[in-house]
């Protein structure tokens, strides 16, 4: 016998555990030839399960049970990623606490600490997504510094640069001062920052006291600076354009261009050009031809390109002292107050600095024509489809990528440099020798580069990589192309676009998938984003503990409408454990009522319209469900199929079914008694089928514990096939129209206050003989569902009788001797007053500006809803009072 109540706590670990030692993930399970791949966006091995975390993977959990049950050979590919600098942080933060640098131990040392950690600490997400239910085939996790995994880097690095998509160059990169390497752009925070415009007067050579004042935000890079840019249609300056101005402190002559990229609105319209120290400078330097001038270290402070007062200066310190110094020679204009948004590096907190060093690039703009081309085409395509336009942007616009880091923890690039600086660049150490060999003539020594690969270059090859590439495997053969990618827009270009590159140059111009599943971000209950600083931040954990999975899980998924941001509500998590407890509820009345799927039994043979009814309705839902996930028809809709499901067992099977199931069950037919018994067995297994792969820990339990014998487990039970007349339409027209006549009278018993507990005496008039029959059959069901006491047929109507029209059939309700009608029409108009009230204090509050435009968005909008609520409810009332003083 079931327990009275469902403790997720005590059944979610044990049931993980069993599927982890039955198999029950790992692909290979079955023959078929019908894979379904998906491989697991890799979670940073630092990382803690987050909210975003949550969803992305319920998503896939979803579909790979849901495929896993349609008898696919499934492959959910798990795994982390090394994620070079965050991985890097903390082991240098821990081995600070025992004052120890990552210098004092050397390079190899310090890996082999990293390692270490990664053994013992590193990857604790995975057991946060076990708790979640993710049925990733765990015996093939990968980790992006595997073997394996390193083998495929080395190999494509190689191939790349050899065949000149890989170059070395000096050009400008986001440079973080306090961890010394390039950051991609992902890894920048863009901070609003409240600071100056300081305007500057440059002499005009060789014009005694004619200046161009220029406006900036950065004082300390003026002593780099080698141009000055004016608009070419400028008026102001259209006779300066080509002269020279005398950079104040250093003396230098620099050029005044012409360039589209200064704005006449902007400042006084004129800029002053630093291409080492400014990512549109550099491009202006680029047209005009300007001399490039690097004036820091790795540091961020001053180096020997600038006068020698200065050399060695923090930036900031430059700044005040570069400000002091024009000041005192008057050649300070004026100083603004000026906001503006300032880049720094997401981890180390500090100013990044646009820096100009020697790095390795790929040659993105090549590589993203057959990357673009794969999604004009169709051959991949994004959902919702507005996504795709991003990536086209991105894409049709994209800059060389720059693929090296200053780091240690990480992919050492495969290239050596000989004694003269000549690159070799091979898959080993060896093979550079040999070349370096042939090269030279002779034996020489070689020096490894340095630095690492960028962590989103090893991350590009996973969709091939984790499948055994360059090795031709039989995982690569079958799971190659994958399916569906599910992932955040905010990667769409950093890990998308890369693999759509790396995927099509290296697998015979085949994509890494046929569809990107962009889900939306996960907000809090006000619409806000989650961070740390506003103290928003709900760990999905908390509610697992709190609630149990399955209710954060089905939550999520009922949620996840296309383009529509998820907004988290515990109460609505709550809810969701509700429909948990719902459903074993349901399954308790089953097995009390001795519900049993009986040898031979066919839920499409069965009599009774009612349970013909109840089949074809499952049929139905199933239908809704299996479309929804299979994505063929606008998509992936998981809110779709999260609703039907959700509609199915709560309004249709519990609230319906099983009570009109209450009549034979109390009855004397046993015939009627076994059927209705048999069926609502029949319906419970499809319904723990049908909703497995959304709550998954609920649906196992109850399907090993309410039959004797299971030939499997849930997780691999066959997904439910039904046939095309599954739907019996005669079935279906009664029913709807049982449920719509009980609907009706409850309907008015609610809004006329009639007493739960009073019966009403029903009069039916002007039916037409198939409706009389239909009221006939199911009086039973009808008068206990509407607390009914009697009815009369084409009867006439007593006083105080309400009316109102079921499909062509006038129904009225005797409601005089059920309640006081008197007292009830006081009621209602002291319901409306009270609430004209209310509404006029809201009406008062909205229409008072400075409330508007001072309160936070949400509690405005807060108060409109609350109107809007108002405004319904007393429409009704209303309503409810002219019915009552028709009577």
């Amino acid at each position: 016998m079931l327990d009275k109540s469902y403790r997720p706590q005590e059944v979610e670990g044990k049931l993980y555990s069993k599927w982890m030692e039955s198999g029950a993930f790992a692909c290979g399970r079955n023959d078929s030839e019908d894979a379904f791949t998906i491989v697991i966006p890799p979670p940073n091995v630092t990382g803690s399960l987050h909210m975003g975390h949550a969803l992305n993977n319920t998503l896939q959990d979803i579909l790979v049970r849901f495929e896993r049950m349609r008898g696919k050979d499934v492959l959910w590919q798990p795994g982390t990623d090394h994620a070079g600098i965050a991985t890097q942080m903390v082991v240098e933060r821990q081995l600070a606490e025992q004052g120890i640098t990552r210098h004092d131990l050397g390079r190899d040392k310090f890996i082999e600490k990293i390692w270490e950690w990664k053994e013992k600490s590193g990857g604790s997400i995975v057991g946060q997504l076990h708790r979640l239910g993710a049925s990733c085939d765990w015996e093939r996790e990968r980790f992006t510094m595997d073997e394996g995994l390193s083998k495929a880097v080395r190999k494509v690095f190689v191939q790349l640069y050899k065949e000149g998509l890989i170059y070395r160059d000096k050009r400008l990169v986001n440079w973080d001062p306090k961890f010394h390497t390039a950051i991609s752009d992902l890894e920048v925070e863009q901070k609003e920052v409240n600071s100056h415009m300081w305007h500057f007067r440059y002499p005009i050579e060789g014009e005694e006291g004619k200046y161009i004042v220029v406006a900036t935000t950065r004082p300390e890079t003026m002593l780099g600076d080698t141009g000055v840019a004016v608009h070419p249609e400028d008026e102001r300056y259209r006779d300066l354009i080509g002269k020279n101005v005398i950079l104040p402190i250093v003396g230098r002559k620099i050029p005044i261009v012409a360039d589209e990229y200064a704005d006449p609105e902007q400042g006084s319209g004129a800029v002053k050009i630093t291409p080492a120290h400014d990512f549109n400078d550099f491009e202006v330097g680029k047209r005009a031809g300007l001399d490039v001038i690097n004036i820091m270290d790795i540091n961020a402070c001053l180096n020997d390109e600038v006068p020698e007062d200065y050399r060695g200066m923090d930036r900031f310190e430059a700044r005040k002292k570069i400000v002091d110094h024009i000041e005192s020679l008057g050649l300070l204009e004026k100083i603004e107050d000026h906001t503006h948004m300032v880049p720094y590096g997401d981890r180390s907190g500090v100013v990044i600095e646009p820096f100009l060093t020697d790095q390795w690039f790929a040659d993105a703009a090549t590589l993203a024509q057959p990357a673009i081309r794969a999604v004009e085409s169709g051959r991949t395509k994004f959902v919702p489809s507005k996504w795709t336009n991003t990536y086209y942007d991105w894409m049709r616009n994209i800059q060389p990528w720059c693929i090296s880091r200053q780091l240690w923890w990480g992919h050492r690039i495969p290239a050596w440099f000989g004694p003269d600086g000549m690159i070799f660049v091979e898959e080993s150490e060896e093979e550079a020798l040999a070349a370096a060999n042939a090269h030279y003539g002779e034996e020489v020594s070689l020096t490894q580069d340095e630095d690492v690969l960028d962590t989103w270059f090893s991350s590009a090859l996973w969709p091939f990589s984790t499948l055994g590439w360059p090795d031709k495997t039989p995982e690569l053969e079958k799971h190659y192309q994958t399916d569906v990618l599910i992932t955040a827009f905010d990667i769409i270009f950093f890990w998308v676009a890369r693999m759509m590159m790396m995927g099509l140059h290296f697998m015979d111009d085949e994509p890494p998938f046929h569809t990107v599943y962009i889900h939306a971000l996960v907000r809090d209950e006000h619409g806000a984003k989650m961070s740390k600083s506003k103290g928003n931040v709900v760990d999905p954990l908390d509610l697992v503990d709190k609630y149990g999975a399955d209710a954060l899980r089905f939550f999520l998924s009922a949620s996840a409408a296309q383009g529509r941001d998820v907004r988290l509500s515990e109460q609505r998590v709550e809810g969701y454990r509700n429909f948990t407890t719902k459903l074993w509820n349901a399954a308790r009345f089953c097995e009390m009522n001795e519900c049993r799927v009986p040898d031979g039994f066919d839920a499409f043979s069965v009599k009774d319209p009612t349970n013909r009814w109840i089949v074809g309705e499952v049929a139905k839902c199933e239908a809704a469900v299996r479309e929804a996930l299979e994505g063929k028809r606008d998509g992936y809709r998981f809110n779709d199929a999260s609703n039907a499901i959700y509609s199915f067992t709560w309004n249709v099977f519990c609230d319906w079914y099983l009570e009109l199931a209450k009549i034979p069950f109390q009855g004397e037919d046993e015939s009627a008694k076994a059927e209705t018994r048999a069926t609502a067995a029949w319906v419970l297994d499809q319904i723990l089928k049908i909703l497995h792969p959304f709550m998954p820990f609920v649906t196992e339990e109850l399907w090993q514990s309410v039959a004797a014998t299971r030939s499997s487990d849930l997780i691999v039970a066959n997904w439910p096939v039904y046939p095309e007349e599954a739907v019996d339409a005669d079935a279906d027209a009664e029913l709807e129209w049982v449920q719509g006549l009980v609907t009706g009278i409850r309907a008015v018993r609610s809004e006329m206050n009639v007493p739960a507990g009073a019966k009403i005496p029903l009069i039916f008039n002007e039916a037409s003989d198939l409706h009389k029959g239909r009221l006939e059959r199911h009086w039973e069901v009808i008068s206990r569902l509407a607390r009914l006491e009697s009815r009369s047929v084409d009867a006439e109507l007593p006083k105080g009788a309400l009316q109102f029209v079921h499909d062509g059939a006038t129904v009225a309700l005797a409601l005089a001797g059920a309640m006081d009608l008197d007292a009830e029409k006081a009621r209602l108009a002291k319901e409306i007053g009270k609430l004209e009230g209310y509404m006029t204090g809201l009406n008062k509050k909205l229409s008072n500006e400075k409330f508007v435009s001072s309160a936070p968005e949400a509690v405005v909008q807060g108060e409109r809803d609350k109107l809007s609520e108002a405004e319904i409810k007393l429409a009704k009332l209303k309503e409810a009072a002219a019915r009552l003083a028709e009577l």
